[in-house]
This record gives C-alpha cells, structure tokens and sequence, in this order.
C-alpha cells in the first residue's frame, strides 16, 4: 500500500477549514493483532502492545502528542516516543530497535542500504505533515527579513556577514552588541541537514556557531540573547522571540512562516515531515499509521502548529 500526498489547495483546505470528528471505532478494531510476528514489529510489555518511535527533535512534540491521543483511541496499544535527532532515529531504525523513526529529512541511500543489509527489510517512507523551518531573533531585534544568500553569508563558512549592521539593522537601539551570535543544531539533526542544504547550498557551516541539542534549546537561547539568530521548526515560537521574513533572493517579498504559507508554497524553506518503518507495517504498527494519517490524527498536526497532510491509498 502506498499513501500519496494530495495536492496543495488540498492541504490549504485542510488547513483553513480543519473541522474533524474523531471517528475511530473502525481503526480501534484493526488494532487487535498483536503485531509480533517472529521478533519483529511492536512487542508486547505489561499486557499492552508496545510501538517504539525515536528521532526528530522537530517532531517530538507531535509525536509525543499522538501517543497521548492514541492510548484512547487503543487502549491495547502504547506508543513509546524518544528524541535525539533525526539522525539517532534513523540509526535506531537501521539496526531494527525501533518501529518508527522519525525524520525532518529523507533517508541517505547509504542509510536504507544499510537499513536493508541489517534488518532485510527496505525502509518505507511516510510523509505526515510538514513544516516551515523558521529563522528566529530576539523579539526587540529590528531586523524583519532576511534573504537566502544573507542567511548564507551569516551561517556559512566563508561568509562575510559577521555584525548586524552589515544587512542594514541597528542593534545599538535595542541596547545590544553589533556582533551576530549564531545558533545552530548538532549534527545529529534532520534540521541541521535540511538548513545546510537548502540554505548553505551543502557548504560548511561557520566555526563558532553554538550547536543546541533540541528545538527548544536553540529558541531559548536566542530568547536569551539580543544579538542571536537561529533555526528550528516553527511550531516552536514563544513570546520571547519572533519570526524573519525570509526572501528567495533580493528580488522576491519576504515571507514568514505560517500554515498558510507552508502549503502554498510561499514559504521557500517549507519541508516535509516524514516517518520511516521497515518495510509495510502490519498489524497494530499499520493500524497506527492508518490513524495518523486519517482525520484525526492529521488534526493533531495542526493543532501542534504544522501543517496536515491528506493521504490516500492506492
């Protein structure tokens, strides 16, 4: 079974208009199995089926959300959710120790060869909502947009914007230093990735950047800090920092990231957040899947502040 990702103005109609019932009974029912075919697949632990999940830091939240929601949806079922970074998902998924990984980037080839080599089971992909990778700034920060190439000469290697006043904002009117302090993910991080990628164009990220463990880390650091900037998902935001505008180059309007924006495709650094298994799930595995992906599980992304996917099968 294969589940395909509708089309935009689907996804602007999800969000725009998510009115959703809960109605599960027929997915309740699917998850009788045990799923534990053969020391594969969920366990069982306690007399509940027990679904392993670990990776994005991203997704953690919603992850842990839809755990929550879903132990009374099955009570039979419980669903273990662990961060760390796409990239400890990933491994985990890959030396077969969890169900469920998740990811803010796509598997390397290396990875699902390896995945394949270890396991015997090919990786399939789940792509479950999406988000907008946001840049933030102190909320008395004066700067309102940045462009990618800007957002490249501050982070990366080589680059020649080192102080504020170099893309036109006055710190000294705020009380803070002219000195742009970077705040960056380790390296275990889909995150991390994403942004080198997208934004970096794959170049080396600059010495120095103070590397946060989580989402949260990086917004509260920069919460902290007058003269920080940073990324992480959006759905991070307090009230101690704000959002750029981020342009597509000098030419184009800025744009923050926002539901709307994120599924129209405004907002260029827009991404898909996904969920890896090995192999098709069966059983209780599938019968979660199933919900995540059905109304109600895809009004719990919203509600997590990303945006929903409409899946169908085939």
């Amino acid at each position: 079974m294969h589940h395909k990702v509708a089309d935009r103005t689907s996804v602007v109609s999800i969000v725009r208009g998510f009115a959703v019932a809960l109605g599960v009974a027929a997915l309740v029912a699917g998850c009788g199995g045990s799923g534990d075919s053969g020391g594969s697949g969920p366990k069982k632990a306690g007399g509940k089926i027990v679904i392993s999940n670990s990776g994005s830091d991203t997704m953690v939240n919603v992850a842990q959300m839809w755990a929550e929601v879903y132990a009374k949806v099955a009570t039979n079922v419980s669903v273990e959710v662990a961060g760390g970074g796409s990239g400890v998902g990933i491994r985990d998924l890959m030396g077969g120790m969890v169900d469920v990984a998740n990811a803010s980037r796509a598997m390397k080839d290396v990875e699902k060869q390896q995945a394949k080599q270890n396991t015997g089971k090919d990786p399939v992909e789940w792509v479950v909502g999406y988000d907008a990778l946001a840049v933030y700034v102190h909320k008395d920060n004066p700067v309102e947009t940045l462009t990618m190439d800007q957002l490249a000469q501050i982070y990366g290697d080589g680059g020649n914007v080192e102080k504020w006043s170099q893309v036109g904002v006055d710190m000294a009117s705020i009380g803070a230093r002219d000195e742009v302090v970077l705040v960056s993910r380790q390296n275990s991080s889909g995150t991390y990735f994403y942004f080198r990628e997208h934004v970096l164009k794959n170049n080396d990220y600059k010495l120095g950047t103070k590397d946060m463990s989580g989402s949260k880390d990086v917004v509260e650091l920069v919460g902290n800090t007058k003269g920080a900037i940073g990324y992480s998902g959006m759905g991070y935001k307090t009230d101690s920092v704000k959002f750029v505008k981020v342009a597509a180059d000098a030419n184009s309007k800025g744009c923050a990231p926002s539901l709307e924006t994120a599924a129209s495709g405004d907002y260029v650094l827009a991404r898909p957040l996904r969920m890896y298994t090995l192999g098709q799930p069966e059983g209780a595995l599938k019968a979660y899947l199933d919900w995540i992906l059905s109304p109600a599980g895809q009004k719990v992304v919203a509600e997590s502040g990303y945006v929903p996917v409409k899946a169908s099968a085939e």
